[in-house]
């Protein structure tokens, strides 16, 4: 029978050369139980070479004989389980990671057992810690941390008896996404239980950004987990893999994690609801802003009790649309719709309102503290401000550009034209334009006439009687395709500022845009100054938007535009490669725009960020930025909780959309009514603790180019500005030395100040007691008509004024008989 020559059975055979010493079988052993004063004689044993004798030969088999064990599969790397194949536990339940490593994030802490209690517990009902993956815990930033605990106390019903949902609404750039995969991570590796929380989860996220989830989890889990994407393929793949993915009911899945777009979810909903799902991520969540639409329903018959959603922006329009959020995380915290529009939503509003008055105000204010009361205990928010600790200093500039006489005079005709008046009146019937086309067309003439030049060459739509306005050759260059810049001042402030940060920086620019017709324009403008732009939209697809966004950030690449689409890719991407970004039309959601601004002022940004937002004066923008303004105002103080937020703008000014204001710099500063500044002059600066997510009251205010800090900007403003807003995200490292050395002057002279002060006390003090004393020698008792009175003398001695005082009394029992 052929004998192994594995390492172990080699070793059995090997014996010593006494055979007193060599170890005997038990079949010899009992043979020779009963002769123990016998010797039992061996036969030889087999010698094997010394390892001074060991051949090549020889050592290329034992090499080969003690290679590990391997699964004979291509491409193997096992489960999320990493269990190890034949290693029996000891009984003993421990946690999966050590809570008292240095570093160690403890999500959960096991209450404290003498060891008598744990001998007479079940092993199987001692609770462990839950601690962080090393590998996540030692890169997670300390707010980072704090969320992660967060999350984890809210999905396992610790903060909210029956309530395991929560809202994760840090603003954009504060590592949301790495936030959640710690939580998931650890949810599906571990629990109190010393057994993983949960089997599977699914993330939906807006389907741009489904790959990005993918890439994220394996850039930090490092290949620990496989998730399933479903980002195409046809009708059948999509099904299959979701039936796999429903019917795994292992506890180590091969993918415990399902990457979904919203579409493809609502598409496929009927197959995700058959079996329960452990934790649900809902990226981008405002999209359930409506409680009514398919993919709220959709989402909302998931069984899965564990909910997060994710949105820097939980706030947009109204507060009800942050009560559909509220709802969808935690059924029924705050009552059903029409509860929360009659106890919440109507007196806070009316107390946000300019005109508002005190009992208004007071009723909103305690309502709104009911509010965040109950909110807060599953909504966790931190602002951008934590990231002036890591990224350089942004400057955020918002530029008021005039319009040109001839978009003036069309301007003034279309809100003058008879079907603009019924439209504002809600007359508009059959033909009549809506008021979103109004808007629309007012915001596209104020950015360049070429994007109305169909409807003023056609006469229709309120644009009668307008092509009188246009000059003499515009229509025949319009034709040909040739871009005439000189008709927008906003267009020749763009083309001024490319031209300078091209010829006198380094630098990258991103242009972003709400239609895609101004990418349009922006496009024959790069042609016509022979710039190198890539550009993103809708058209783009998704596979393609990663090649071309890692293309751009690679600092030699020689892409010096990035044209961007705030509707197909204002959310989820790093365009860190640039450092300038411009806003060329505002948009009615704050939010959108806040997504945008976002792309560049990210982890990984090198160099001091400026964004610019343009605007026409006295316009529409205007009265959206307005409206930006009172919506953050509302966001603030429901979701950041700020106690006092100015109030800057009406209702009812906030309606007069189809006005243009003329002769004014800024209308937005003259709505403000700033006291800081006197004749367009700022003579106050703003408090010194104020940043960009201030409103434009503690913004600085600049009227003539002297004041601007941004050397681009002036060289610009001869092309139309008349008014710029701008603020830091935080100081610049020399500006906070100077501030603390100022601050430390004013500590040191408030204590000079307090010090002479003192000392005036103590000299006054010394000044009344010495008077007292003087005082007390100078008593002298006089008789008069009415009695006798005290007066004034010299007395150095006690005993002497008692005299005087018994002399007092004397004279005046004498004066009373």
């Amino acid at each position: 029978m052929r004998r192994s020559l594995a390492p172990s059975q080699v070793l059995k055979r090997i014996q010593p050369d006494d055979a007193e010493d060599a170890p005997s079988s038990k079949r010899r052993l009992k043979k020779n139980s009963s002769k123990p004063s016998e010797k039992t004689v061996l036969p030889a044993p087999v010698i094997l070479s010394t390892p001074e004798q060991i051949s090549a030969h020889e050592e290329l088999i034992r090499q080969l004989l003690c290679r590990p064990f391997r699964v004979p599969i291509a491409n193997y790397q096992g489960g999320c389980g990493l269990k190890a194949l034949g290693v029996r536990r000891d009984g003993i339940r421990r946690a999966l990671h050590d809570p008292t490593a240095p570093n160690a994030l403890v999500l959960y802490c096991p209450p404290q057992l003498s060891e008598h209690d744990k001998l007479k517990m079940e092993k199987e009902k001692i609770l462990v810690h839950v601690v962080v993956d090393p590998i996540l815990s030692n890169i997670l930033r300390p707010h980072q941390r704090e969320g992660v605990k967060f999350m984890y106390e809210c999905v396992t019903g610790q903060r909210i008896e029956d309530a395991y949902g929560c809202i994760m609404a840090d603003e954009m750039g504060l590592g949301k996404t790495l936030q959640c995969i710690t939580l998931m991570w650890t949810l599906l590796r571990q629990g109190p239980d010393a057994k993983p929380t949960i089997e599977k989860a699914v993330i939906v996220a807006p389907s741009s950004l489904v790959r990005n989830w993918c890439n994220e989890i394996t850039k930090w889990l490092g290949g620990r987990v496989n998730p399933l994407a479903i980002d195409g393929g046809g009708k059948e793949v999509v099904e299959r893999n979701l039936n796999s993915f429903m019917q795994t009911y292992s506890r180590r899945p091969a993918n415990p994690i399902l990457v979904i777009s919203y579409e493809t979810f609502r598409s496929h909903a009927s197959i995700l609801h058959k079996g329960e799902v452990g934790l649900v991520l809902c990226d981008e969540g405002h999209r359930l802003k409506n409680c009514e639409s398919q993919t709220y329903v959709a989402l909302t018959g998931l069984k899965c009790r564990r909910r997060v959603l994710l949105s820097g922006t939980p706030i947009q329009n109204d507060l009800l649309e942050y009560f559909s959020l509220v709802h969808f995380v935690n059924e029924g915290i705050l009552g059903t719709a029409q509860e929360f529009r009659k106890h919440y939503e109507t007196p806070i509003l009316k107390g946000q309102d300019a005109l508002a008055s005190d009992a208004e105000r007071a009723r909103a204010q305690e309502r709104l503290e009911q509010l965040i009361g109950l909110v807060n205990r599953c909504l966790i928010r931190r602002t951008s401000a934590l990231l002036s600790k890591y990224l350089p200093v942004k400057t955020e500039q918002v530029v008021c550009v005039n319009l040109s006489p001839m978009q003036r005079n069309i301007y003034l005709q279309l809100i003058s034209s008879d079907n603009v008046k019924r439209t504002i009146k809600g007359d508009a019937k059959g033909t009549f334009m809506s008021a979103l086309s109004s808007i629309t067309y007012l915001k596209k003439l104020c950015c360049h006439p070429d994007l109305v030049i169909d409807k003023i060459l056609a006469g229709t739509d309120g644009f009668e009687n307008t092509k009188q306005h246009l000059p003499a050759g515009y229509e025949q260059l319009h034709k040909k395709g040739v871009l005439s810049v000189e008709l927008s001042p906003k267009l020749m402030v763009l083309d001024c500022m490319l031209a300078v940060i091209k010829t006198t920086t380094t630098d990258k620019v991103v242009l972003v845009s709400n239609y895609t017709q101004t990418l349009d324009l922006f496009e024959r403008l790069c042609r016509m100054r022979n710039y190198n732009y890539v550009r993103l939209d809708g058209t783009m697809t998704i596979k393609k938007r990663a090649k071309v966004v890692e293309e751009f950030n690679k600092p030699d690449s020689s892409d010096f535009i990035f044209m961007l689409s705030s509707k197909a890719g204002g959310c989820g991407l790093n365009l860190i490669g640039a450092n300038r970004l411009v806003m060329f039309d505002p948009d009615w959601n704050p939010a959108n725009d806040d997504q945008a601004m976002a792309r560049v002022w990210r982890d990984g940004q090198k160099k001091p960020c400026f964004v610019y937002r343009l605007l026409c004066t006295g316009t529409i923008e205007e009265k959206m930025l307005q409206r930006q303004a009172h919506k953050k105002a509302l966001s603030s103080s429901v979701v950041d909780c700020e106690e006092e937020v100015a109030r800057h703008f009406s209702i009812a000014e906030l309606r007069s959309l189809f006005q243009l204001e003329e002769n004014t710099a800024s209308d937005t500063h003259d709505k403000i009514k700033c006291k800081r500044c006197v004749n367009g002059i700022q003579v106050k600066p703003p408090p010194p603790d104020s940043d960009c997510t201030n409103d434009f009251s503690c913004w600085h205010h600049c009227r003539d180019k002297r004041w601007l800090v941004d050397p681009i900007l002036k060289q610009c403003w001869p092309g139309g500005v008349s008014f710029v807003f701008y603020q830091h995200s935080q100081k610049a490292p020399e500006e906070r030395k100077c501030a603390a050395e100022e601050k430390e002057t004013d500590e040191k002279e408030e204590e000079e100040k307090e010090s002479e002060k003192e000392n005036v006390e103590e000299e006054s003090e010394a000044e009344e007691s010495s008077a007292q004393e003087s005082s007390a020698e100078r008593v002298v008792v006089k008789m008069t008509e009415d009695g006798p009175v005290i007066h004034m003398c010299d007395i150095s001695n006690v005993q002497v004024f008692e005299l005087v005082v018994r002399v007092y009394y004397l004279k005046l029992s004498k004066h009373l008989k």
